[in-house]
């Protein structure tokens, strides 16, 4: 019997280092899709392209990982709630990987050699959202509610960001329309951030329903 459980054990650990490791990728994949955008490099958007293969297959060995765990361990009470957790989690850090890819690929399309203004708030959101994915993981990974319940106001401000990025863009349209085509690729961009924002709460709202049995809404 002891020796089932060390077994359960170092599957379950195997398990909670993939899914760091596919919120690290995330994270990354985040960075370089924004450094890519303020330093003008393609071949790092296209960099961020191609990790999303590597994303993809992360998630679906942890899937087959989890299943696995369910179906030969038969795991009882928070471990099956901890691992039924993973299977919903990895679905959102997919998707911010996606937003990620988007971000690449719209970063691909600006042409103008100069920004139509300095870029100061969104490097700003890229940091917050970063931190929010590293939260929303560590959370999940030590069951912690508190820290899962503080994404809520990480999102208040990159809500604030996006925002304000977003008057700030429609301004300089209205005041010259040579600027609409690169204004708009910004805006798209920041929506991008703005939605692996809401991803990352939606992963602390599992850990808080994990931990206590109750389901918030972290992103009103």
């Amino acid at each position: 019997m002891r020796m089932i459980r060390e077994h359960f054990e170092r599957d379950m650990d195997k398990l909670k280092k993939k899914v760091l490791m596919m919120g690290s990728l995330v994270e990354e994949a985040i960075s370089f899709s924004i450094k890519a955008l303020l330093t003008r490099n393609n071949e790092l958007a296209d960099r961020v392209i191609n990790m999303d293969d590597q994303i993809d297959e992360l998630q679906r060995e942890i899937e087959e990982d989890a299943i696995t765990l369910i179906a030969i361990q038969q795991p009882m009470a928070v471990d099956l709630r901890f691992i039924i957790s993973a299977i919903k989690i990895i679905p959102e850090l997919e998707r911010m990987a996606d937003n990620a890819v988007d971000i690449a690929k719209t970063v691909k399309k600006i042409e103008e050699p100069e920004f139509i203004k300095p870029l100061i708030d969104i490097p700003r959101m890229t940091e917050k959202v970063r931190n929010m994915v590293r939260k929303s993981i560590e959370a999940y990974i030590d069951i912690d509610d508190v820290k899962a319940g503080e994404l809520e106001k990480d999102d208040d401000e990159v809500d604030a960001f996006h925002k304000q990025i977003f008057r700030e863009l429609i301004a300089l349209m209205i005041e010259n329309p040579s600027t609409i085509s690169q204004a708009n690729y910004l805006i798209f961009i920041s929506s991008y951030l703005e939605r692996i924002g809401d991803r990352s709460t939606n992963i602390g709202e599992i850990t808080i329903y994990l931990k206590t049995g109750k389901y918030p809404n972290l992103n009103d």
